[in-house]
């Protein structure tokens, strides 16, 4: 039975990041996950928003995981979140441009009308800001600019994920990488 919970929920996430949460229905969630209409209310009896919430947090530490297993693999703080960054880049264009941002249009569309789904995507950007604050930490940047530049990161990148599905470029986030390495070095170099 947890395999039809698991296949409601990636499902549920690859639609969610594809078309959003108002373009999403139950309805097609079940037809696309292959999944009895009684099993998703079964495992959701919150219905589409709470099926939503677990989308978000299970993708979300998907993401968590992969920014802290990539940060890992290089001492360098600049270097290691540039790279990280610049890969981003390349999964949005091997995607065809139409993977990127999974909590970004959940945000953006139901922050203001969902206070379980707008604190849902805020508890994930927490968590990614507090892993690029870590690494900053441990490159010798005090933990106040630590913080203000991971909110730089994470804003740095949505943004420069929209720009490459509108654009169909991965260019804007290379650029995003390129700046976010020049900046984290520099504040760096001034710790010296």
């Amino acid at each position: 039975m947890a395999v039809t919970r698991d296949q409601i929920i990636e499902t549920t996430c690859d639609l969610l990041e594809l078309q959003g949460y108002h373009a999403t229905g139950l309805n097609q969630i079940i037809k696309e996950s292959g999944t009895p209409k009684g099993s998703l209310y079964y495992y959701f009896p919150g219905g589409k928003e709470a099926l939503a919430v677990e989308a978000v947090n299970h993708v979300g530490n998907i993401v968590l995981q992969r920014i802290r297993e990539n940060l890992a693999q290089v001492d360098d703080c600049a270097e290691a979140i540039s790279i990280f960054i610049k890969n981003i880049a390349l999964n949005v264009e091997l995607s065809g441009f139409r993977a990127g941002g999974p909590i970004t249009i959940i945000a953006m569309e139901m922050a203001s009308t969902s206070p379980t789904l707008r604190e849902a995507c805020q508890h994930i950007y927490d968590g990614w800001q507090d892993a690029f604050a870590e690494k900053l930490r441990a490159g010798d940047i005090a933990e106040a600019r630590a913080k203000r530049m991971a909110a730089l990161i994470i804003a740095a990148i949505e943004g420069g994920i929209i720009l490459c599905r509108t654009s169909q470029s991965r260019i804007p986030l290379e650029q995003v990488g390129e700046e976010i390495y020049e900046l984290v070095s520099q504040v760096r170099v001034n710790l010296v």
